[in-house]
């Protein structure tokens, strides 16, 4: 049970799943049903403070490289251009929906890097980002769990 909890949270981390998919792993591996709502939604939210630090210090020092910049910049235009316009339309509650959404390209990283492109306040992107991943993680583990139950 234990092994099956790091692995959710291992992937609720991962930017290839985030909660969406460490949520399904644990309770198909059939880990306590509360464990694994409560370390994957903890696991996934303390992504934004490490994607905080990375876009603060170390996206400066390597935007000084030719190649990283100009993948930087078409990352940042793509987001900005995307689903950024809604975001900086709707501001807070934009972002908790952006986040919400437990769809491929949206999540913490998505919205880690919206905040910073559109410089939120720090402790509101994060707000905003704890919310999104919260409700995010609540449809998932609901999802799951009726899935499982053969209800959904």
């Amino acid at each position: 049970m234990l092994k099956d909890l790091l692995i959710a949270a291992l992937w609720s981390i991962s930017p290839l799943g985030e909660a969406k998919v460490g949520i399904p792993y644990g309770l198909l591996h059939g880990a306590n049903i509360y464990m694994v709502f409560v370390v994957c939604f903890l696991a996934n939210v303390m992504v934004f403070p490490i994607m905080m630090f990375f876009l603060n210090t170390v996206n400066r020092s390597l935007l000084k490289w030719h190649f990283y910049k100009k993948n930087a910049l078409f990352v940042a235009r793509r987001a900005k251009t995307g689903s950024g316009d809604k975001i900086k339309k709707y501001g807070f509650y934009g972002l908790i929906f952006f986040v919400m959404l437990p769809v491929p390209g949206t999540g913490v990283y998505a919205g880690s890097i919206a905040s910073y492109l559109f410089k939120f306040d720090r402790k509101k992107a994060f707000l905003a980002n704890t919310i999104g991943i919260f409700l995010s993680s609540l449809i998932v583990w609901a999802t799951t769990l009726l899935t499982m139950k053969g209800m959904a």
